[in-house]
């Protein structure tokens, strides 16, 4: 508690004295006050409006719940494959809840789904035996000509072809992965040179195609 101050012995220019001295106090208090009420109406120091290190920044209740909470839902299964190769129905033998006989009961189909599998790959080879002998008419050698698309020095045939040359161009892998693709996937021994030779013989085809389609010409630059 501020014990109040005896005027009464104080003359005219003490109280003077003293009335000055609490103005200016009062006035350096005002001033005092300005600047803190001022201070109050900044935002807060910030990474961003200050020196202060991006370390010591924080992230406001704003920016923490800004974000939505994900909310369960469904789960949502993949489009079932329009043309199955084969359907395997399953029917239930005995009520999982009673372990009672169901296999004479009227089921329907409940859930549906794909199971996907390669195949086993082995190529299919067709041997072509050109059978000949000695005319009787003119005694000279004859033998039969080769089927068309079974001519002989062809060693792939076109679904092959165009499968190295879709790995080549399409995809960029080597002649010497190729090679290999070809040995670990399909059990065929295929040289560098023939895999080149095939996208060679190929020019012509897509010579043709660029013609009528520009986009074509890409699959030109490189052999």
């Amino acid at each position: 508690m501020v014990t109040p101050l005896d005027l009464s012995a104080l003359d005219g220019a003490a109280k003077d004295a003293l009335i000055l001295a609490q103005a200016e106090m009062i006035a350096s208090l005002t001033k005092r006050i300005a600047e803190l009420e001022a201070r109050l109406g900044l935002p807060p120091k910030t990474p961003d409006n200050s020196s202060k290190p991006p370390s010591h920044g924080h992230k406001t209740a704003g920016e923490l719940s800004s974000k939505p909470k994900s909310r369960p839902h469904k789960g949502s299964a993949r489009a079932l494959h329009p043309n199955p190769t084969r359907t395997h129905d399953v029917l239930a033998k005995e009520c999982p809840h009673c372990a009672a006989d169901v296999s004479g009961t009227l089921q329907v189909a409940l859930h549906r789904y794909d199971r996907i599998e390669l195949p086993e790959i082995e190529p299919d080879v067709t041997r072509v035996v050109l059978h000949g002998g000695i005319c009787p008419c003119c005694a000279k050698r004859f033998k039969a000509k080769a089927p068309a698309g079974l001519e002989p020095g062809a060693l792939l045939g076109p679904n092959a072809r165009a499968f190295f040359i879709y790995l080549r161009v399409c995809h960029a892998v080597s002649f010497e992965r190729l090679a290999k693709l070809a040995s670990d996937l399909f059990g065929l021994s295929i040289s560098e040179g023939a895999l080149v030779a095939i996208l060679c013989d190929g020019k012509e085809a897509f010579a043709k195609a660029a013609a009528r389609d520009p986009h074509e010409a890409a699959f030109l630059e490189h052999p």
